[in-house]
């Protein structure tokens, strides 16, 4: 942990949703984010939109919303990659509270003060949200279901890491966090949350585990087969880089 972090009651959270072609879920879910953030979170906010490389009418819509409401943000990306998008606007930021949750707002939005509060009162360095935890109540295939298993089985055993979900659209970190680990990170898509949570363990940071309610998206952009492929070259990229924890 970071007992040095300076996280006060001034405290400024950025919340940012990475998007690709949303034209049409953008407003909704910024409007209803909008809405729990001023009812639920004490600290200074903003939603940083992270349009990277759409090639529909996202960024006009989101820039819309950057005029109707003076805490949200547009940060237009040319090249596609949830990883780039995170890299770039983590490293930018000035907030002391980086997060980003899935533009789906599949996992629901009760959880996020918890991640929170886990940086700033728990003085954890990542906290991340759980869809395999103890307590996790999640609504998905079976087929997503066993490739996650499967796909976390196979970090387990390759790193000994204590987290358990490496892929839930849910994080938060601390900004001083972001910029030591972000440079370490090869990954501009998204095998970069895997990779943040490995380099995150394997260098000595805390990791938060937060056992989350998810709902799956039925319009999910996410194309299993070739994620699954570049993910398996991902944790074998690592594996020599860092080798396995003590037990």
């Amino acid at each position: 942990m970071t007992p040095e972090s300076n996280l006060s009651g001034d405290t400024c959270v950025d919340v940012v949703l990475p998007v690709y072609n949303e034209e049409l879920q953008i407003r909704p879910t910024v409007e209803r984010l909008i809405n729990f953030l001023t009812q639920n979170v004490n600290q200074k906010w903003q939603i940083i939109i992270a349009n990277n490389g759409s090639i529909d009418n996202t960024s006009q819509v989101a820039q819309a919303l950057t005029i109707e409401h003076q805490n949200v943000r547009l940060i237009n990306i040319p090249e596609k990659g949830r990883g780039r998008a995170l890299k770039k606007v983590w490293q930018e930021s000035e907030s002391q509270i980086l997060s980003y949750m899935d533009i789906d707002l599949s996992t629901d939005l009760k959880h996020f003060p918890s991640l929170l509060d886990a940086l700033i009162c728990e003085r954890y360095d990542i906290a991340t949200g759980s869809r395999l935890a103890k307590g996790a109540l999640v609504n998905r295939s079976f087929k997503r279901e066993f490739l996650s298993r499967g796909y976390n089985f196979l970090i387990r055993t390759l790193f000994r890491t204590k987290f358990t979900d490496a892929q839930c659209g849910f994080k938060a970190i601390t900004n001083q966090t972001a910029k030591t680990i972000i440079p370490m990170i090869r990954d501009n898509e998204w095998f970069f949350d895997t990779e943040l949570l490995i380099i995150g363990e394997s260098i000595g940071l805390q990791i938060k585990d937060i056992p989350v309610s998810w709902d799956e998206d039925s319009d999910s952009r996410v194309r299993i087969i070739p994620t699954v492929i570049r993910d398996i070259l991902g944790l074998l990229r690592l594996r020599f880089k860092f080798p396995k924890q003590p037990l």
